[in-house]
């Protein structure tokens, strides 16, 4: 069944077996994959044609690193980083998704004409919903237990997939009173955020679960410590093949959108995969 996320000018079309492929595009000094490779706005942009060309349906941008231990910069400085690129991005017409916090960098972001709004802490800023709720840009929902810098230094849950569902649940629930509807919404259980490797693998087998609950999914795990701890490759380059057997696992449980660094790789697995299948 083809189902329809709605995202500022694209009706983005995903199907089981073969989501969308969102690249990620890091304009950070101190991201935990690229080491700041791309922090500069011609490297970004640069950067982001490489990503569609290797086949990304969606380009994320993101101004401030969320790895564990990051600190925090103020929206100035976040804008600062990403404002010149997502101008010229908008330009390109493909789907174009801000990653950020910060309720400032959401409006100017929707003020551009960005597509999408893609929040690590689940639209909980203080506006953050109103921003949202004010435009016609999709939104990313994710759950995240605590904040960057102290989010794993001992995660607890009662019931890791209980608790991240319940939490998704009423966001949809809340953000469907504001006027957004499910259609313009993707959750994401936020792998990585404030959850040990065995969370994070409960809630990648969760995804046929998070899928009933009436938005589309997103998984991100591509290069992170999850990764590392399961093939023992420290370096998150070295972190590839691990990074796209699990978006492809992804994938195959009813993944909406996939996140990754590794854009072609990920591309030429689901070609492989659903020629064989």
């Amino acid at each position: 069944m083809v189902r329809t996320w709605k995202a500022g000018r694209f009706d983005l079309s995903y199907t089981h077996g073969k989501p969308l492929i969102m690249g990620i595009v890091n304009v950070t000094p101190d991201s935990f994959s690229d080491g700041g490779k791309f922090f500069h706005t011609l490297k970004a942009i640069d950067h982001a044609r490489q990503q569609l060309e290797n086949g990304a349906n969606i380009l994320d941008i993101g101004g401030e690193s969320t790895r564990p231990g990051a600190c925090a910069v103020d929206a100035e400085e976040e804008w600062k980083r990403v404002g010149d690129v997502l101008k010229e991005l908008v330009t390109w017409n493909v789907p174009l998704s801000i990653d950020t916090m910060k309720t400032t960098v959401m409006a100017k972001a929707v003020d551009l004409g960005v597509d999408i709004l893609n929040d690590v802490n689940g639209f909980r800023a203080e506006g953050a919903d109103q921003v949202l709720a004010q435009s016609n840009a999709g939104a990313v929902v994710m759950h995240m237990q605590g904040e960057p810098r102290t989010m794993q230094n001992s995660p607890e849950y009662g019931n890791v997939v209980g608790d991240v569902e319940n939490f998704l649940n009423h966001r949809l629930i809340e953000l469907e009173e504001l006027g957004v509807p499910a259609n313009r919404i993707l959750v994401d259980p936020g792998f990585g955020f404030g959850k040990t490797l065995q969370h994070n693998i409960e809630l990648m087998k969760a995804t046929p679960l998070f899928s009933t609950l009436g938005a589309g999914v997103l998984v991100g795990v591509s290069r992170k410590k999850m990764i590392a701890e399961l093939t023992g490759q420290n370096d998150p380059v070295l972190r590839m093949s691990g990074s796209v057997a699990a978006a492809n696992y992804a994938a195959q449980h009813g993944a909406a959108v996939v996140r990754v660094h590794d854009v072609r790789e990920t591309v030429d697995a689901f070609k492989v995969w659903s020629a064989l299948n």
